[in-house]
C-alpha cells in the first residue's frame, strides 16, 4: 500500500461506457467503485477535462458524476486547487460500523432460526472460495465477503434492510479494502466459519457473538494502517480512543 497520495490524474481503467445508459450515471458508478476500491487514494487529484477526454465524453456527464460524488463526501472541491478524492471520514466510519454490527448482529440471529440446510452448504461454498483467493487480493476478498453478508440477509429475508445499508457505508468500505489489503485472510476466513458453525447449529446467541467480533475486527486492524498512511484519514486524532480493540471484552 503506497505511503503517500498522489497528485496526478489516474489512468483509464478497462472499462467501456455503455451506449444505452445515462454517461452521467455510468460515469458516477465508475468513478464511485474506483473511489471504495481504493484505485483512487485520499488525495487524488480528479480534473473533469481529462476524464472526458479518457472517456471521450462532453464534461457535462462528469460534472454530474461529481456532484453526485461530493454529496456523497468522496470527492472535495477546493476553491482555487482543484478536485480531489477526499480523505476517509473517520466518523462516519464509526458510525456506519456501529449500525452495521446492529442490524447484522439482528441478520444473524434470525439466519440461526431460518436457514435451511442447502442454505448452509451455499454459505460453506462461499467460504471455499474466500480460502482460495490469493493474500492480498482486496477486490476479491471485499467481493466475497459482500457476498457472505448478502446471503445471510437473504437467509433472514431482509435483503432490503441490507441494501438500504449499502447506501451509508461508503466509507466503511474504503476502510475494508485497505484493511483487506495488508490483513492475513484467515482471520476473516476463520470469523465467518464462526458464524456459518452458529447458524448450522441453530445457536442464535453463538451466531450473533461470532458477528459482533467479526464486525469489530477493523479496531484491531485499523489503528496500524492509520499510523502508515494518516494522510489517507480525516478526523483520525478524535477518535483514537475509540480504536481500542480487546477481543476478551468486545466478543
Amino acid at each position: 500500500m503506497a505511503t503517500s497520495s498522489t497528485e496526478s490524474e489516474p489512468s483509464r481503467p478497462d472499462t467501456i461506457i455503455a451506449a444505452d445508459q445515462p454517461a452521467a450515471m455510468q460515469m458516477y458508478g465508475l468513478l464511485r467503485r474506483r473511489i471504495i476500491a481504493a484505485d483512487l487514494l485520499p488525495g487524488t487529484r480528479l480534473s473533469e477535462q481529462e476524464i472526458a477526454d479518457q472517456y471521450d465524453l462532453s464534461r457535462q456527464p462528469v460534472r454530474e458524476a461529481f456532484i453526485r460524488l461530493a454529496g456523497e463526501g468522496l470527492i472535495e472541491v477546493r476553491p482555487q486547487r482543484g478536485t480531489y478524492v477526499s480523505r476517509i471520514d473517520m466518523d462516519w466510519v464509526m458510525g456506519t460500523r456501529f449500525i452495521r454490527e446492529s442490524v447484522e448482529a439482528d441478520i444473524v440471529r434470525l439466519a440461526a432460526r431460518l436457514a435451511q440446510p442447502q442454505q448452509i452448504v451455499a454459505l460453506r461454498e462461499i467460504l471455499e472460495r474466500q480460502e482460495a483467493i490469493a493474500q492480498g487480493d482486496a477486490k476479491a476478498l471485499v467481493t466475497l465477503d459482500e457476498e457472505f453478508h448478502y446471503s445471510l440477509a437473504a437467509i433472514a429475508g431482509q435483503t432490503l434492510v441490507w441494501r438500504h445499508l449499502q447506501g451509508l457505508k461508503m466509507h466503511l468500505d474504503r476502510v475494508r479494502h485497505l484493511v483487506s489489503a495488508v490483513s492475513p485472510k484467515d482471520v476473516m476466513l476463520d470469523q465467518h466459519r464462526a458464524v456459518v458453525d452458529a447458524i448450522a447449529a441453530g445457536d442464535s446467541d453463538r451466531a450473533e457473538k461470532a458477528m459482533r467480533l467479526h464486525l469489530r475486527r477493523v479496531f484491531g486492524d485499523l489503528p496500524a494502517i492509520m499510523q502508515l498512511s494518516p494522510q489517507y484519514f480525516d478526523k483520525a486524532e478524535m477518535l483514537s480512543s475509540r480504536m481500542h480493540y480487546d477481543p476478551a471484552v468486545n466478543a
